[in-house]
């Protein structure tokens, strides 16, 4: 890591919001939002036309701002008949890319999508950067597919993954960017011998499974001895429970990166909901 950006391999500054269309799963203008302001991370390695993400050797240049505090909005809570449009509301209310959790009824007891929900969000939004959360019992299984269905990120987690540094390596040559996560009940120093390797520190808040849970205090202490003992490139998210009750001691403690879920998509006014996470 070279500590030059918010993720590996340098920091590309945030670019202008240039007007985009939004594009259907089969190609097709949504004709409901066309032609609106989106805030997009544009990555070179994708083009518009594309309908899923080459599989090339190489590190995914960095496409999100540094110095700046991240809100994820996670996709879990969004209306999956309108997918792609709920999507593109959030990020044009203030939100900085697309949060995918991934469950699989066995590591955590819920399911959410596999890699075809991915691939339709993707060529639809297809310059909106997508952090896939694997909340799965095989993340080797899972992360060729997601790469190949548009993935920006993917973070896996340290508690079912016994050799981890095949599995970041693994993501790193696919082109994306990489990330590790820790269950409340997990202490922060099982990623440390990790952290020079990843760009992301996933800290959950909640017990993984279910949106809508309330936040955990104490997991707190873990995301300020990650920021203390990570690269200052790496960013530190935290995920479950978040809302602007909380989000001010989230960064209080090292949290630059934000995921919420029921905070913003359970709202009617997704803009107030994101500014209330960042005040």
């Amino acid at each position: 890591m070279d500590g030059s950006g918010s993720f590996r391999e340098g920091r590309v500054q945030e670019r202008a919001r240039p007007v985009q269309e939004v594009v259907g799963c089969e190609g097709e203008a949504l004709s409901t939002r066309t032609q609106v302001h989106i805030n997009l991370r544009v990555n070179p390695s994708k083009t518009s036309d594309q309908s899923t993400t080459p599989i090339t050797g190489g590190r995914r240049r960095s496409i999100l701002p540094a110095q700046r505090v991240l809100i994820a909005p996670s996709i879990l809570s969004a209306d999956f008949a309108r997918l792609a449009e709920d999507s593109m509301a959030a990020l044009n209310a203030g939100g900085d890319l697309l949060h995918v959790d991934i469950m699989d009824g066995q590591f955590v007891p819920n399911l959410s999508m596999g890699p075809a929900i991915c691939a339709s969000l993707h060529r639809a939004l297809p310059s909106v950067f997508l952090d896939v959360h694997l909340m799965v019992m095989d993340p080797a299984a899972y992360i060729e597919p997601f790469a190949k269905a548009g993935a920006s990120h993917i973070t896996f987690h340290i508690e079912v993954a016994p050799e981890p540094l095949a599995l970041i390596e693994r993501i790193h040559a696919l082109g994306l960017t990489a990330g590790l996560a820790i269950n409340p009940d997990t202490p922060a120093e099982a990623l440390f011998p990790f952290l020079n390797e990843i760009e992301v520190a996933l800290v959950m808040s909640v017990h993984p499974g279910f949106s809508g849970q309330k936040f955990i205090a104490s997991v707190l202490t873990k995301t300020r001895a990650l920021r203390d003992a990570g690269h200052p490139s790496m960013r530190v998210e935290m995920d479950g429970g978040v809302t602007p009750a909380c989000a001010a001691d989230c960064r209080a403690h090292g949290c630059d990166m934000m995921v919420a879920a029921t905070a913003i998509f359970g709202r009617s006014d997704y803009a107030a909901a994101i500014a209330g996470l960042r005040a």
